[in-house]
């Protein structure tokens, strides 16, 4: 899976440095020196990262072959990705990054099937998107209390729903 670090801006001075949207939590790793990123469109890429620095709040990216504002200029609007494998897994063992809890198996504490884990919304709380057998969604609030066992290398997690949970939005 890729996962989007960035998205290229507008060309910054003359030398083909651009300015980038930020879209990682860890923009130190994703944006050293040397590192390789994928693109959207891939004739665009893959890009290499030559120098980074600040300006004015904005992080300023120079890549390997972008020598001058012309060929900045045409990066403007590129998605920069990086592949879900690269990315380690978070030192806390009750944290994930979204890629690890999607596709996951949801089942109840006794082991019936409830669907799989579409998507991760983070609103005030976050909130797992569980798409059961004809198509039913059931959002489920990710809090210990109600996802009592997460384990990614079994490709499954446990829920703990209140009573009537699992019903909502069935007819």
């Amino acid at each position: 899976m890729r996962l989007v670090v960035g998205r290229i801006g507008r060309a910054h001075g003359i030398r083909g440095d651009v300015a980038v949207d930020v879209r990682t939590d860890d923009p130190g790793s994703r944006f050293a020196p040397g590192v390789l990123l994928q693109t959207d469109p891939g004739t665009a890429g893959p890009l290499t990262v030559a120098s980074v620095r600040r300006h004015s709040g904005r992080l300023l990216v120079r890549f390997e072959g972008v020598r001058d504002r012309t060929a900045a200029e045409e990066l403007r609007g590129t998605t920069l990705l990086v592949d879900s494998a690269d990315v380690p897994p978070l030192a806390d063992p009750d944290e994930f990054h979204d890629h690890e809890l999607i596709g996951l198996q949801a089942e109840t504490a006794d082991g019936s099937a409830v669907g799989t884990v579409a998507d991760v919304l983070h609103n005030a709380q976050d909130v797992l998107v569980i798409t059961g057998g004809a198509g039913t969604e059931i959002l489920v609030p990710f809090v210990r209390d109600l996802v009592p066992e997460v384990d990614t290398a079994a490709g499954r997690l446990v829920i703990d729903p209140p009573p009537g949970l699992l019903e909502l939005g069935r007819e």
